[in-house]
């Protein structure tokens, strides 16, 4: 909007609320990663921006109906899904879940009111996976529930969390301590919890003189050879970082029920001389490892799929990669079939942003700039002359009419969008809720409750 003259962006939103991942994905003791909700605050206070919540795009509104309306179309919708191992027991057992379900669960995301995790039935838990999101839930399952109630965490999940017989967690990955993908933040806030302390990486595991490292690699060998502020003797909890294992099946053992009691493990080594590449690849051995535990947790990535429709818009969704395909600007793409496989065309108006460009990788801030990279182009796009969804360049046809020219047609399907304003009322009574015990806001668990605070 600031480099188009008159651009209106409408931004379509299958729930009745925005912020996406900020709310329902960054730990709720992580507060200050959601200030990039001040800039959207900023951009929404528009007159040439609306916000359309409560509307499933493919599903409730077909993108064919969308089309004819706007310019340019922009998918930012990301990863919806998580990826499973496919391994004995994973579906049968009682005990498994996905963190992105936990952590949607903890967050208040409607799509997991009802998930209900079992954590009063075991003192081990196995967070399968070395990310950040794994040490999220690692944080969460060993926090004093007495500091998260200031949190905006679900107060359901406070709950759950105050009954929970958990004291110690092991987070497993297949590759080495210098090829995880955890950052050095997110480690120390772990080794800094109180009372919890860490059980210790075998010294053999890391380089023997750190100081010779870059600097990133320096601090997170030093912090990993310090260990926790809490002496593990004295700890009432603890958690531990076991590499080179890989998940094999998960178990039980106790014939009397389904639920999960323990995990096996293959040993791997790793395939390249250099321990200290971050791509390093591993193979596995005959070695194998057991693992007791009442509750375990996949977090091996998350993955895009593809919206119903799509196809009749003429883009092929990359299922393999889990992506929409795209040039490194976010011009969604099409392979010529005149020009073989090597020659990329763009279709024209469309364009992708966050991890349905690029997969599940990166931080919020990460994510933003290439948000802002792929309003760069579209904006560059227009002022180039390229063609845009009708096949005319700008500023030769008629102007779009956008979301005025669809409502009616949403609304005769039964359907009422949620707009800014009526967000705004129920971001209102979240807070009113919140306040009333102590903490910034008590979200909305349901869209039920939402629409009935939005609408009220």
């Amino acid at each position: 909007m600031s480099r188009i003259d008159h651009a209106v962006v409408d931004m379509y939103e299958q729930l009745p609320v925005p912020y996406g991942l900020v709310r329902f994905g960054v730990a709720p003791d992580h507060p200050e990663v959601k200030n990039c909700q001040d800039k959207f605050e900023e951009v929404a206070s528009s007159p040439r921006f609306h916000f359309i919540g409560n509307i499933n795009v493919g599903r409730d509104l077909p993108l064919s109906s969308l089309k004819p309306h706007y310019d340019a179309m922009l998918f930012a919708y990301g990863a919806s899904k998580d990826r499973s191992l496919g391994i004995p027991g994973e579906d049968s057992l009682k005990g498994i879940y996905s963190a992105r379900a936990f952590v949607g669960w903890y967050n208040g995301l409607p799509e997991y009111e009802d998930l209900d995790p079992k954590l009063d039935l075991g003192e081990e838990a196995v967070v399968i996976g070395q990310g950040n999101v794994a040490l999220d839930v690692a944080r969460i399952l060993l926090s004093d529930v007495d500091k998260l109630k200031t949190t905006d965490i679900a107060d359901k999940a406070l709950t759950t969390l105050s009954k929970s017989r958990v004291k110690r967690v092991r987070v497993v990955g297949r590759r080495g301590p210098m090829q995880a993908s955890f950052t050095i933040k997110e480690i120390r806030e772990l080794m800094t919890l109180p009372s919890v302390g860490f059980e210790g990486i075998d010294p053999s595991l890391l380089p023997s003189d750190p100081t010779k490292l870059p600097r990133a690699q320096k601090r997170l060998v030093q912090l990993l050879s310090k260990g926790s502020s809490t002496p593990l003797s004295s700890a009432m909890k603890s958690w531990s970082l076991d590499f080179f294992l890989s998940p094999l099946s998960f178990n039980n053992t106790r014939s009397s029920d389904e639920h999960l009691s323990s995990l096996g493990f293959a040993q791997n080594v790793l395939q390249e001389q250099n321990p200290l590449d971050p791509a390093a690849r591993v193979s596995a051995t005959d070695g194998r490892v057991s693992m007791p535990a009442s509750l375990a947790f996949r977090s091996i990535g998350y993955k895009s799929e593809s919206i119903p429709g799509i196809k009749d818009l003429g883009v092929t969704f990359d299922d393999r990669k889990g992506i929409l395909p795209n040039d490194p600007w976010g011009r969604i793409i099409t392979l010529s079939p005149n020009l073989g496989n090597a020659a990329a065309v763009h279709i024209p108006g469309m364009y992708c942003a966050g991890w349905v460009k690029r997969g599940p990788t990166g931080v919020i801030a990460s994510t933003m700039d290439d948000a802002f990279t792929s309003a760069e182009v579209i904006a560059r796009d227009w002022e180039d002359k390229t063609l845009f969804l009708d096949g005319k360049v700008p500023g030769s046809g008629q102007m779009k009419g956008g979301w005025d020219a669809l409502k009616e047609e949403v609304r005769t399907k039964g359907l009422r969008e949620v707009s800014w304003n009526e967000w705004r009322s129920i971001d209102k009574a979240e807070r009113t809720r919140g306040k009333q015990k102590g903490k910034e806001r008590e979200k909305f668990g349901s869209i039920r409750e939402m629409l009935e605070a939005a609408w009220s």
